[in-house]
């Protein structure tokens, strides 16, 4: 069964940087987009970042130049580096995996959409960040 895990969330002072980790199991890496959502309290879940299975990447507006999104397929783990965060950056950062058809088929990871589209996704790691 497919599955994913994200780790490497905690409280941090503005700009500093940390580093998620999103561990996959149960599927090929090369067979799905990726992607990285956030949730803030209060708010929507909103995309953050995504890389196709040929690297091709997308950044949300707020993150770019900030946040980094990279992926070791050989041992399928998705990460996103964050830099120089923001207290708006506090939220609940989530992975989550599309199959390589329905991503293609929508015109790439940045065509996806909601959140809702993807075939799964993990239980989340709280990032916090305070000024």
């Amino acid at each position: 069964q497919e599955q994913v895990v994200e780790s490497g969330g905690d409280s941090v002072q503005a700009g500093g940087s940390l580093r998620l980790s999103c561990v996959g199991s149960g599927y090929t890496a090369s067979h799905y987009c990726m992607s990285w959502f956030r949730q803030a309290p209060g708010k929507e879940r909103e995309g953050v970042a995504g890389i196709d299975t040929d690297a091709s990447t997308y950044y949300a507006d707020s993150v770019k130049g900030r946040f980094t999104i990279s992926q070791d397929s050989a041992k399928n783990i998705l990460y996103l580096q964050l830099n120089n965060l923001k207290p708006e950056d506090t939220a609940m950062y989530y992975c989550a995996a599309v199959g390589l058809y329905d991503c293609w088929s929508a015109g790439g990871i940045q065509s996806m959409g909601t959140w809702r589209n993807f075939d799964f996704r993990g239980p989340g790691t709280e990032v916090t960040v305070y000024s």
